[in-house]
């Protein structure tokens, strides 16, 4: 009987100590409406501790460790801390019984699992928000949600790119379908004989003969010119369309009306379009198992390794399986009767219906279906956990296979497994090495492409800053001519001359860059005494610059203040 029982949660884990336990009246209706009423259940159970999650992530990663039956750290630090494990009278409580499993594995803690214990925790989550410590009303609602959100995706999302989940469906109406068209086809023949009845004989497709009902019709609308219709139909067999002609022509069906031949034909209008369907089903089929299982179906085949993944679940737990549970899987009915009979077991199961087993002989059936159940079970887990599928593994397997039945037949010596693996490694090695360098080539070819491209649109950027430039200076001419019209003749020449200067100064200051330049080169080839003398040389030039520059200024400055006078005279005089 339990002592403690552990509470997993959305929000976190809770620890509660049971305070009184009567097994007996366990299951009455007292003790049953004791549980939804706070009041009487608190006397029941005492909260010893809480560990809540860090975030959402922590919980879903708890929530998928209880799912799985592993014990999580957090939850190992909290049994440690308030579970001695030298007492054994503690006995723990728990739903899950492959968590139950592991903490008695990792501590030594007894666990129950039984009715008594889940009806406790079921009142406690009843009534978890106000049994555990600091939780608001809400929280737990808003802690479920979002676990129960990121849960489902997880495990929705589990294998994206191989979504062996549509392989299943698709395996399943394949054969739904193959149901449906023979039943269905059963059912125009046995329609349509009544009208045609040699035409059964002569033609055993279904969808074959779908058409061809669809062609004829009425039998005795049948002439000459519809031999290139139905020899069309029969995939260019002539002498099998002129026996069809002929056997029309003298048959021995009744007449049809023309409502019953509108129902017949609207009906062999649906096979042909099932049958059209089935076919591009199968198209589909075999792409996803290009993508999810590329191995298993290179080996036996795309329609028998579909259904081995639905038999199994998910390529997963086909991957999970060893290869005795592999070769009977399928024929479990079989199994249990011979193991309930004690008589022989099954040889294989769903394995059978690829084309090994078939053209084996009768003492060796049971030898290639083991062989054959041992390759599929490694060719279904190098499709589950490799990063790159590819059909090497699966092609080498099945030539192995073959050799195998070869060396049943004639007594050849098969390759040993370790050289037709390390044969398939190096294929797989060569066709690495090469996508590599494509991919490198390609890379170069992009960098190459973007070099040239900055070269060519640098250039470009120059030319179009230099005829910003120009517009400009056009620009600024055209303001100058729109200005100098507007002034006198004096005011004229002193811009004139104020340009000059402008000129003049920008000449003087290339001529000193010059001189500087020069004077660097010439330093490093002359001796102390020179370098001084071309220094002060040097300073002289530029203040004979600098002097011409004031003695200008100073010359346009009277200027102005000449005129200025000369204007306040004649107001005046005014």
């Amino acid at each position: 009987m339990a002592t403690h029982v552990l509470f997993e949660c959305s929000a976190g884990y809770g620890l509660f100590a049971i305070k009184f336990t009567e097994e007996i009246g366990g299951r009455t209706k007292a003790v049953q409406d004791a549980i939804p009423n706070l009041a009487k259940f608190g006397k029941m159970v005492e909260l010893k501790s809480f560990l809540p999650f860090r975030d959402a992530s922590h919980a879903l990663e708890n929530a998928n460790d209880v799912s799985e039956g592993i014990l999580n750290e957090h939850l190992l630090s909290l049994l440690e801390l308030h579970i001695p494990a030298k007492k054994s009278s503690i006995v723990l409580g728990v739903s899950e019984r492959g968590l139950a499993g592991s903490i008695k594995a990792t501590l030594g803690i007894e666990c129950d699992t039984s009715d008594r214990s889940l009806e406790l925790i079921r009142g406690i989550r009843f009534h978890a928000e106000k049994l555990l410590t600091g939780l608001e009303s809400g929280d737990m609602m808003k802690s479920q949600l979002g676990l129960g959100h990121a849960y489902s995706r997880a495990k929705v999302k589990f294998n994206v790119n191989r979504s062996d989940n549509m392989i299943i469906q698709a395996i399943a109406l394949l054969d739904q379908l193959d149901k449906d068209v023979n039943t269905f086809a059963m059912r125009v023949r046995e329609w349509y004989g009544w009208h045609f009845p040699e035409l059964i004989k002569i033609l055993p497709d279904s969808h074959l003969y779908a058409r061809l009902v669809k062609f004829i019709a009425d039998k005795n609308k049948l002439t000459d010119e519809s031999l290139e219709g139905i020899t069309e139909i029969v995939e260019g067999n002539e002498v099998l369309a002129k026996n069809i002609l002929d056997a029309a022509r003298t048959s021995m069906g009744t007449d049809i009306s023309p409502v019953d031949l509108i129902n017949i034909l609207n009906f062999a209008d649906r096979v042909i379009e099932l049958h059209d369907y089935r076919k591009s089903l199968q198209a589909y089929l075999r792409e996803k198992m290009d993508l999810v299982a590329p191995n298993l179906g290179a080996l036996i085949g795309d329609t028998v390794a579909a259904r081995l993944i639905s038999h199994a679940g998910s390529l997963t737990n086909l991957s999970k399986y060893p290869a005795s549970t592999v070769q009977i899987l399928g024929a479990e009915k079989a199994l249990f009767r011979a193991l309930k009979t004690k008589g022989n077991t099954p040889k294989y199961g769903l394995i059978y219906h690829s084309t090994f087993i078939g053209r084996a002989g009768a003492k060796n059936k049971g030898r290639i279906s083991r062989f054959l159940a041992n390759k599929c079970s490694i060719a279904s887990r190098i499709d589950c956990f490799t990063d790159t599928p590819s059909t090497a593994v699966g092609e080498a397997l099945r030539v192995q296979v073959e050799e195998r039945l070869a060396f049943y037949e004639t007594g050849a010596n098969p390759t040993k497994n370790s050289v037709a693996m390390e044969a398939v490694m190096k294929k797989i090695r060569a066709v690495e090495e090469t996508l590599t360098s494509e991919e490198s080539r390609k890379l170069k070819k992009k960098k190459s492409s973007l070099a040239q491209d900055d070269k060519d649109t640098a250039p470009k950027k120059k030319k179009r800053k230099s005829e910003a430039l120009d517009a400009q200076d056009s620009t600024m001419e055209n303001a100058d001519s729109s200005l100098n019209e507007g002034l006198s003749k004096k005011e004229q020449k002193r811009l004139k001359k104020l340009a000059k200067s402008k000129a003049t100064d920008e000449d003087t200051a290339m001529q000193i860059d010059q001189l500087i330049i020069s004077e660097n080169s010439i330093n490093n080839e002359l001796s102390k005494k020179d370098r001084k003398q071309h220094k002060k040389l040097a300073k002289a030039a530029l203040a004979a610059a600098s002097n011409d520059n004031t003695s200008f200024l100073a010359s346009e400055i009277t200027e102005e203040k000449k005129l200025k006078k000369k204007k306040s005279k004649s107001k005046v005089t005014e």
